[in-house]
């Protein structure tokens, strides 16, 4: 054994050289790029092999998913690294082995052999639209409900509801599973256990042993007890991380500060953590995975909820300097020295964290029916690009979207073709215009919006069959007592209606009210002429089209105003769109990394845009849309674009400020960041680079292979993207302030 005695600073090194490697090796087991989260998971062993129940993973129904995930469990390999003081980690999910049945959704595996949904596809298909059927998670637990019982309380609650719904087949089955999940988890922790005991056999540190002696203790309340102190309750939170990223990549986090700030307070006044122990074991929990947590915030009466845990959450992640998903929600009476702090590690550390949600936009939820003040305070920003209300909710967040562009070219196209067809007597009435077009765009974008509320009812009707939920039931309200999925059985279904291409498609419309109504330099039948052939020959046109007044110019652009006025109308159009079974539709505008997969859906378009290209990301401008003082207009532009339901519309910014922290950096970006959260604005996500390392690691991506980004909501090492996911974030990237 080595003699050197382990003091925290070497634990932060060991455990971030830790994940690098295992990033660098994950890279490399699946084919060298991996477009997602970094998550926490670590590399598979080779010998390592899941087959699922039955082998062609045709799995579905509470028992079906219940027998695979304990299969899964049973075989899941072990993890406890000494030098931590938490253990567990995942490297598989059960839902990659679900049955591929070469159906038509992307990425999504939905057994449409037994429940088919062809007549939605032709609106799916004409409209772009990602329509939610199939989709996993993307709603959020309530961790109180967790801490308050433990794993031994989950099995207490789910038998008690079990003998009171006796007499119901389907409910029985629903609570055998359950209670099969829960008990696959404690044999899984127990494991963990058993392997604590074998490394304390052979350890003869003195502070690794009493690291492992904690550790085993923790452990052996923990797998069957609720947590008492603040180390077990971040290893119940670990746990419950671990064991739903394995289930079906569930990544929503809770209000970290606020949840853990008893145990904590307690602890520290009974003596028996210190400081740096209690940010060494945060530090740990953000390593095991990067979940999303929220941080800071304020009550219904405005006071400030920062605490002293707040602080040491930034600086647990600042030691790690590594990725993380920390969302700090900033409000008007927030400690201005915690928002500065927050903003000096996204200055300093440029690992894209934390990001920062807006208090004042973020209330704009309880407009929603049926939707409290309260309901919205407690939303928290737990996705890449959405809040959830905890335990609560089931909204579908991240997994609906409308490919915008799509509508638009559809629009476009039958406006076209009705004046071609129209006979010379009807010419003028059907003489193209730019309000006859946006006239019938409005139109098709209602039918696309139809479309999503079909297609969510459709999956409402079969998702506690296909994908039940049941590692998030546990920690949600009236699952376990009712019996019931949480798609079943939510207080609030306040569902995702997400747009994209907002950029795209305001300056294709500023483009044609500008050279064609104002200026005359183009018609509309050159325009169809032009788009038709993608521009060839014709550069000049697409150069002209593409530098017409864009929107987030400033100034009142005509990019701008068509921004806001296709805002305001998605809005209208996505909230007046009735869903069965009182649901409703909340708008945002989010594309999450799919720019690249939604512009191939589409052809030119009168921005000066090519067939193919990625669509605008969000509700973001085209990259290039402005020169100088480009960070502040976009902040400006995109604040004023803001559906107004509670729902996202990201500022996704990437620059390099050109300044350093003695030069005021680190005060412009605050400044930057809090004016756009005081004009409404929902969530921040940001990256702060150096221009010179970005364009390095892009060219040669092991150049720099500890470089992380945001690259929508979400963090990955840039080195493990592939060329066109890294090109997003070099495309919106802007050279200083």
């Amino acid at each position: 054994m080595e003699n050197k005695t382990w003091t925290y600073a070497d634990r932060y090194r060991h455990i971030k050289e830790v994940k690098i490697r295992h990033t660098e090796e994950k890279r490399i087991q699946q084919g060298g790029f991996m477009n997602a989260d970094d998550y926490g998971n670590v590399p598979l062993p080779e010998d390592y092999h899941f087959t699922p129940i039955p082998a062609d993973g045709d799995f579905i129904g509470y028992s079906g998913w219940a027998e695979n995930f304990a299969a899964m469990l049973e075989i899941h390999p072990i993890y406890v690294d000494p030098i931590e003081i938490l253990c567990g980690r995942w490297g598989d999910q059960l839902t990659k082995y679900r049955k591929t049945q070469g159906n038509y959704m992307d990425y999504r595996n939905f057994p449409e052999d037994r429940f088919p949904y062809d007549h939605l596809k032709p609106g799916i298909d004409l409209y772009g639209i990602d329509s939610g059927i199939g989709s996993d998670s993307h709603f959020n637990s309530d961790f109180n409900i967790g801490i308050a019982l433990g794993w031994g309380g989950f099995l207490e609650k789910i038998r008690k509801y079990r003998e009171i719904h006796k007499g119901d087949k389907e409910k029985q089955e629903f609570y055998d599973a359950e209670e099969k999940v829960v008990l696959a988890i404690q044999k899984w922790i127990q494991k963990h256990i058993d392997r604590i005991e074998e490394l304390l056999k052979t350890e003869d540190r003195p502070e690794i042993r009493a690291t492992l002696e904690e550790m085993l203790a923790c452990n052996k309340n923990v797998i069957s007890k609720k947590p008492e102190t603040f180390l077990e309750a971040c290893q119940y939170l670990a746990w419950f991380a671990t064991v739903s990223r394995i289930y079906d990549r569930d990544g929503a986090g809770c209000w970290l500060d606020q949840l853990l700030y008893p145990f904590y307070k307690k602890d520290m006044e009974s003596g028996l953590i210190d400081k740096d122990k209690a940010r060494f074991i945060l530090a740990d929990l953000l390593i095991i995975d990067p979940h999303y947590y929220q941080l800071g915030g304020c009550d219904l009466e405005g006071n400030d909820m920062t605490n002293e845990l707040s602080w040491l959450i930034l600086e647990a992640a600042h030691e790690l300097n590594t990725s993380a998903n920390l969302t700090v929600r900033v409000h008007d009476n927030m400690d201005p020295a915690f928002f500065k702090k927050a903003v000096s590690y996204v200055f300093n550390d440029r690992n894209a964290w934390p990001r920062f949600s807006g208090h004042k936009g973020m209330m704009n939820y309880a407009k929603n029916q049926g939707v409290s003040e309260k309901d919205a305070l407690e939303r928290q920003a737990v996705g890449c690009g959405w809040s959830a209300v905890p335990g609560k909710e089931f909204c579908m967040n991240d997994v609906i979207k409308i490919n915008c562009v799509k509508v638009f070219e559809v629009a476009f196209q039958e406006m076209m073709l009705a004046y071609h067809d129209a006979a010379p007597t009807d010419k003028e009435k059907y003489a193209p215009s730019l309000e006859r077009l946006y006239d019938i765009y409005r139109a098709h974008l209602k039918r696309a919006v139809k479309v999503i509320a079909d297609c969510v009812e459709f999956y409402n009707q079969y998702q506690h069959i296909t994908m039940p939920e049941l590692v998030m039931n546990l920690q949600m309200y009236h699952t376990l007592e009712e019996g019931k999925n949480i798609s079943q059985c939510a207080e609030i279904y306040t569902l995702c209606c997400d747009g994209v291409g907002l950029g795209t498609l305001a300056d294709s419309f500023a483009a044609i009210e500008q050279r064609i109504v104002r200026e005359k330099k183009l018609t509309f039948e050159e325009l169809e002429e032009t788009l038709r052939n993608n521009f060839a020959g014709d550069e000049r046109t697409r150069l002209m089209l593409s530098q017409s007044e864009r929107y987030c110019q400033g100034g009142d652009s005509l990019g701008d105003q068509w921004a806001q006025r296709l805002t305001r109308d998605f809005a209208e159009i996505v909230k007046a769109q009735p869903v069965a079974g009182g649901k409703q539709l909340v708008p945002g505008w989010f594309s999450w990394s799919k720019t690249i997969h939604f512009g191939r859906q589409v052809g030119a378009t009168p921005n000066g845009r090519k067939a193919g290209a990625s669509v605008t990301h969000g509700a973001n401008p085209t990259p290039g849309f402005r020169k100088d003082g480009a960070a502040t207009a976009q902040a400006t532009g995109i604040a004023l674009c803001q559906p107004g339901y509670g729902n996202t519309a990201p500022l996704q910014i990437e620059f390099d400020p050109k300044l350093s922290a003695e030069e005021g950096g680190i005060d412009r970006v605050a400044k930057l960041l809090k004016t756009h959260i005081d004009m409404g604005g929902t969530l921040i996500n940001v990256n702060v680079l150096d221009k010179d390392v970005l364009m390095e690691a892009h060219k040669d991506p092991k150049s720099h292979p500890e470089l992380v980004v945001r690259v929508t909501g979400f963090t990955a090492y840039f080195c493990t993207l592939s060329e066109d996911f890294r090109q997003l974030v070099v495309d919106r990237f802007l050279d200083g302030m």
